[in-house]
């Protein structure tokens, strides 16, 4: 359909609230990385690259797999379009029934799928993991690392519900610095429990790290509580299978399982195929996807949370321009924290690895294969956080059914992409880190394309438009960055410490190229970007503000 239909410019009230709510996101979640790299930093130091964090990386996983099924994904998706349908035009009671509705729900469907999986871990680890047979013991530690980090599936799905819950309220703080309070509470009593107490107690290192998995995620839903209640909401056991707005949010959640179950299989797909390349690679590509997390966490995740409450307020007025407003500009802003973050990432690659991670048993060789995977990586950086954004906007149209199929298509492309790359060109785990990054390009494209369509247009020529500028930009950064990057490591022969220079200088330099290049080109989300980052500082300090326009 014509991108030209009643497309007015963007009014500036909606896009600031977005952005401004997005900022507030992006400061908190930025801790939450932070403290997880932190987190990762540690693990690095004392397990390395081998047979026991491969077996903890799997033993993580598999709940993490089923979170993103019943928990952050489906359910989140599918919980915050009704909830905020029911803020909107019922009464607070009705909304708050709502919500106890799906918590009962939650600890009775999701508690009994934790029981499942501690059972069944011995088969979900040789489904996931086969290779690990080869080594004497890797299996089973994995399958009881696997076992005692289930029951975090339950405490993450009602973390999930609680920051649904608190983003429909316009409140958007507390609930992006509960994964923060993960990782300082997983952190702290993993280390309490496998150093201190461990000795005199039994229990090892790894299996420390992962009861503190437990703890964190307990400390993760408890951080909300009390905005909750400051919210007025409070739990109260009540189950009413029978009730239309838990029906609703079950009916939407079924097709978005499936559509989640597909990039599981994908997921699986290639930690079976990493399993089978030895000891090692499982791990180099969980290091190398945590620094992902933090331009998806900071840019693509923050912009989503507060885009999709705004975007469903739309969807339940039925206003449609307000709708495609809110999407194009979340989606512009995506284009320009996400491109230069993804040339920035493959570039300086091997110092960021170097200068976080190796430290004690993380070695040199380990950095280089994971700053391979990472540039991969890196390379999908763009349609992840995309996919964040759009993703949410069909559940908020109440659509579950195109981003199931979309990544059912999904499944075809990561495995003809992952099986090429292993099997015939030889790229061992950096061909799965492609195959990711080509998954996640096909799905943003397809849904881009498909809710275009839908929709009547999302201001395509002028995402077009800022999109080219934005990569432009990006590039004289990368020559820019590269060229200093090149030249340190030329002059500073020591590999570690040139590391730590590179990131010092080249990153912050690369920062203003990138803005006066944005400048020059006139890329209109800059100023936003801008301001939703430096409007806080602004108000407090004077002589921050620019003159009056």
């Amino acid at each position: 359909m014509s991108e030209s239909i009643s497309q007015q410019e963007p009014q500036a009230p909606a896009r600031t609230n977005v952005v401004r709510s997005a900022g507030i996101v992006s400061i908190a979640v930025f801790s939450s990385r932070i403290t997880g790299l932190v987190r990762e930093q540690v693990l690095a130091a004392m397990f390395g690259a081998g047979q026991v964090f491969d077996a903890y990386r799997i033993g993580f996983l598999i709940p993490n797999l089923t979170r993103d099924l019943f928990a952050e994904g489906a359910l989140s998706s599918a919980f915050v379009p009704i909830f905020t349908e029911y803020l909107a035009h019922r009464s607070k009671e009705e909304a708050a029934r709502l919500a106890n509705l799906v918590a009962s729900a939650i600890i009775l469907v999701v508690g009994t799928i934790c029981i499942l999986g501690v059972l069944l871990s011995p088969a979900l680890v040789n489904m996931v993991a086969p290779g690990f047979h080869d080594t004497p013991g890797k299996f089973e530690l994995a399958v009881e690392l696997t076992r005692i980090m289930f029951p975090f599936l339950v405490l993450v799905a009602l973390a999930a519900q609680a920051m649904g819950i608190l983003n429909a309220c316009n409140r958007f703080g507390v609930p992006a610095t509960a994964s923060t309070m993960f990782n300082i509470g997983s952190l702290t009593a993993g280390l309490l429990i496998g150093k201190v107490l461990g000795p005199h107690i039994g229990v090892s290192d790894i299996h420390g790290m992962a009861w503190g998995a437990v703890i964190g995620g307990a400390l993760q839903f408890a951080w909300q509580i009390p905005a909750l209640r400051s919210a007025g909401f409070r739990f109260r056991p009540i189950i009413d299978w029978s009730d239309p707005g838990l029906r609703r949010i079950a009916w939407l959640m079924g097709p978005a399982i499936l559509g989640n179950a597909a990039v599981q299989i994908n997921v699986t797909i290639n930690n079976n195929l990493a399993s089978r390349l030895g000891d090692g690679p499982v791990s180099w590509l969980g290091y190398a996807f945590r620094f992902m997390q933090l331009p998806i966490g900071i840019f693509g995740v923050a912009i989503a949370s507060a885009t999709l409450p705004a975007i469903s307020r739309s969807a339940a007025r039925q206003d449609f321009a307000e709708f495609r407003e809110t999407l194009s500009k979340s989606l512009g802003m995506v284009f320009l924290l996400t491109v230069p973050s993804a040339v920035g990432l493959a570039v300086l690659a091997n110092s960021i690895v170097g200068a976080v991670y190796e430290h004690g048993k993380f070695t040199a060789f380990s950095t280089e294969q994971t700053a391979r995977a990472l540039a991969w990586y890196a390379v999908g950086l763009i349609g992840y956080s995309a996919i964040k954004v759009i993703n949410p906007a069909f559940y908020a149209l109440q659509d579950s059914r195109t981003p199931m199929i979309v990544s059912f298509g999904s499944i075809v492309v990561n495995f003809g992409v992952a099986v090429m790359t292993v099997q015939y060109f030889g790229w061992g785990h950096s061909g799965l880190a492609l195959s990711t990054s080509a998954v996640a390009t096909f799905s943003a494209v397809a849904l881009f394309v498909i809710m275009r369509n839908r929709i009547g247009g999302i201001y395509g020529r002028n995402l077009w438009a800022s999109f080219v500028k934005i990569s432009i930009a990006s590039a004289v950064m990368g020559v820019a960055i590269y060229g200093s990057s090149f030249g340190l490591h030329k002059a500073i022969p020591n590999h570690k410490l040139a590391a730590f220079a590179d990131l010092a200088f080249t990153i912050p330099m690369g920062m203003t190229v990138l803005w006066l290049a944005c400048r020059a080109l006139n890329v209109p989300e800059l100023e936003s970007a801008v301001g939703a980052l430096a409007g806080p500082l602004r108000r407090r300090l004077p002589f921050l503000r620019g003159p009056a326009a």
